[in-house]
């Protein structure tokens, strides 16, 4: 197994056994990427993931084929060379294809046809006697309830049709011109209803099997679904045909051709064709959504960890029609400090009472930014505050904010518990407010699948998506890291080697004695026993504590490192991140200190980076939010235009970039470089901020089309 996944991942061997050693040791993967790099040689959490998931895929295979073989021998049909074949599949596919002849099947023809006592009859037209005379052998089998010639051949004919149907080389075949030759074909139905034209593009749609794109593939499963389109298969029957009857006559000449070209024909129609086809679909469905769900989880693990808006006075906008416009003012520590409610647009138009509302909010809690949903008049409300920040002379900056699963999050128990007292309406705002000035910490208290940065996410399997989102939000929380003394219950749980019960009762232990003054405490809290520490300590930062190592990344474990390091580059550890140390770090011989300290290099890089960097957030990395005082008309656009924009979702086609229009624009795959790409990954992610050219522009659907390229 071992050697398997390492060839899988282009791995050594000693970095699969270490890493499988140290899951199997309760070891959590962000501690193992984080702080058993030497063990590993330096393998992240995505590599440490697809071992552990390589592992469960191997273990199936594995139990399959022992089921199998058992299966087999049971039947007293498991000879030398089928277990020789079954050892050597590499896929729970290929064990299924092998043992398909032999599996329980509710009566098939073929069957009724051997229990009349017909295979030998089958097996003689196998052997293509070039005197053959059917009439005469097929006489013999006329008898009980075979009452003509023409129903033994029949019969016989049956049973050839569905060995044809079992072999593993014909099904293969068929497979392969499908897949590599074929072409998927889909069509309006007759009368189906697509009100939109969501699938337009579909009613009259032929495309190679092997060229189509995941997202193609989502769409036409949907479609299809909906009972909008049909889907068929094209392929050349006519050459598979030709093929089977040289794979199976081997050219030789007998009168019995004719009968088993009749066999093979319906072998192939009846049996081989709709269960290939249907193989085929459920292939590229799979292949689909796992590339829908790369999509989401790459897409998820940008926004989580887009750079927070520390130290501002924000306000969430939350914008609506008919029921007002919700608002909310939050102090630098993400504390509520008002809400309020205007209605500035249709049907009650009270411009001037909402902007002294606005203002008088503004001026009392000197707001600094305001954070405005992307939902229901969005736009509207942008125009609103762009032209108040405008006639005022404001020094107040405003961005659009995704709102996707602020609903969600209102009604939630954890709002509940949070704001008792504050209508759903109103937190929605608070939620707004908040994942600008964190986004981590807002988001991780929404359902991963509630977040709209993906592609057909909600076509997916829930169990895979869930598990995969996850861990994007386990492995951003763990990079981030998180202050025990203030991290929410839904942040805590994130935390490697923590629960429910285990952050909860962080949270009880804070409550009753005050704030953790360093992590050695963390022990003395029910529920967080020696392993649970190990794996969360390096994760959970004491700030402001006693002792200055807690505010970093550095695990304890690694304390008395740090401290002889110290001793030996002459340094205090209030000097840590200084310019001093900083330079003398620099120019430190790794090798030697390595050899003196008797420590891994891992380890002892990972502390040089803490010791001239110690309070950084991983986040810094990333590009921070596009603040904007004025506001994009889509009538003032004209081609040619250069704008700024913030990405807001990456697909298999493109990228979504809000510059400020009521609809996002899109920038085609086709627009993204001058060179080929295979994805929009290779270009942007989501949070970049990106500047674009005009390139199209759709009056009636209200859109822009938009490129990277001239730039």
């Amino acid at each position: 197994m071992i050697e398997i996944i390492a060839n899988e991942l282009k791995l050594h061997a000693w970095q699969v056994e270490h890493t499988l050693s140290l899951l199997e040791e309760g070891n959590t993967v962000p501690f193992i990427a984080r702080y058993r790099k030497e063990m590993t040689g330096g393998l992240d959490e995505e590599q440490i993931r697809r071992i552990e998931e390589l592992k469960e895929n191997t273990l199936r295979l594995e139990k399959r084929r022992e089921d199998v073989l058992r299966l087999l021998k049971e039947q007293g049909v498991l000879d030398e060379g089928l277990e020789k074949a079954i050892l050597a599949c590499e896929k729970i596919s290929q064990i299924d294809d092998l043992y398909r002849p032999y599996q329980q099947k509710k009566k098939t023809r073929a069957m009724l046809a051997k229990e009349a006592g017909l295979e030998p009859l089958a097996v003689w037209i196998k052997k293509f006697y070039r005197d053959a005379d059917i009439q005469k052998e097929a006489q013999k089998y006329v008898k009980g309830s075979i009452s003509s010639i023409e129903e033994a051949i029949q019969g016989a004919k049956d049973i050839l049709a569905q060995w044809i149907a079992e072999d593993v080389e014909i099904r293969a075949k068929v497979k392969d011109n499908i897949v590599n030759f074929g072409r998927l074909e889909t069509k309006k139905k007759k009368d189906a209803e697509d009100e939109k034209k969501v699938y337009q593009m579909y009613y009259e749609f032929s495309e190679r099997v092997n060229r189509l794109a995941p997202h193609r593939i989502m769409a036409i499963d949907r479609g299809e679904k909906e009972n909008v389109i049909s889907v068929s298969f094209s392929y050349n029957k006519e050459y598979l045909s030709g093929w089977v009857a040289r794979y199976l006559m081997r050219n030789r000449k007998s009168p019995l051709e004719g009968l088993v070209q009749e066999a093979i024909e319906d072998g192939l129609k009846r049996l081989v064709y709709t269960a290939i086809e249907r193989e085929v679909r459920r292939d590229l469905s799979t292949m689909a959504q796992e590339k829908s769900i790369q999509v989401f989880s790459m897409n998820l693990e940008h926004l989580l960890l887009q750079p927070p808006l520390k130290n501002k006075v924000i306000l969430g906008f939350d914008p609506a029609y008919r029921t007002g416009c919700k608002l909310a003012v939050i102090d630098t520590t993400g504390k509520l400090l008002k809400v309020d409610v205007i209605y500035p647009h249709v049907p009650h138009k009270k411009v001037k009472e909402a902007q002294e509302k606005l203002l008088a909010l503004i001026e009392k809690y000197h707001v600094e930014v305001i954070a405005i949903g992307n939902g229901t008049a969005s736009r509207e409300s942008e125009s609103f505050v762009a032209d108040l920040v405008s006639q005022y002379k404001l020094n107040v900056s405003y961005t659009i904010v995704s709102e996707a699963g602020a609903s969600v999050y209102s009604a939630s128990k954890a709002a509940k518990e949070e704001f008792a007292d504050l209508p759903v309406e109103h937190r929605s705002a608070v939620s707004i407010a908040r994942r600008l000035q964190d986004p981590l910490s807002e988001l991780i208290k929404i359902d991963p699948q509630s977040i709209g940065v993906g592609q057909y996410q909600h076509d997916v399997a829930g169990v895979q998506l869930k598990e995969r989102l996850d861990f994007v939000v386990e492995k951003a929380v763990n990079r981030v890291g998180v202050n025990v003394n203030t991290a929410s219950v839904e942040l805590l749980k994130r935390v490697a080697g923590l629960k429910e019960s285990s952050a909860k009762s962080i949270v009880s232990y804070r409550q009753e004695h005050g704030e953790l003054k360093n992590r050695k405490e963390l022990k003395d809290i029910s529920k967080i026993g020696a392993k649970t520490f190990e794996q969360a300590a390096g994760f959970l930062r004491v700030e402001d504590g006693e002792e200055l190592l807690d505010r970093t990344a550095i695990h304890p474990e690694s304390y008395p490192l740090a401290r002889k390091l110290f001793a030996y580059v002459g340094f205090k550890d209030n000097q840590i991140g200084s310019e001093e140390m900083k330079e003398t770090l620099r120019h430190v011989d790794k090798e030697k200190l390595c050899e003196e300290l008797s420590c891994d290099m891992y380890t002892l890089e990972d502390i040089l980076e803490v010791f001239q960097h110690p309070f950084r957030d991983y986040r810094e990395r990333f590009t921070p939010v596009l603040l904007r005082k004025d506001v994009v008309e889509l009538e003032d656009l004209k081609i040619g235009d250069r704008l700024e924009g913030v990405v807001r979702n990456v697909v298999d086609f493109g990228a979504f970039v809000d510059v400020g229009l009521h609809e996002d624009g899109l920038v085609h795959i086709s627009q993204m470089s001058e060179k080929r790409i295979e994805h929009p990954e290779e270009v942007v992610s989501v949070g970049d901020v990106v500047k674009v050219k005009v390139i199209g522009i759709d009056m009636e659907k209200q859109k822009v089309q938009l490129s990277f390229k001239g730039i």
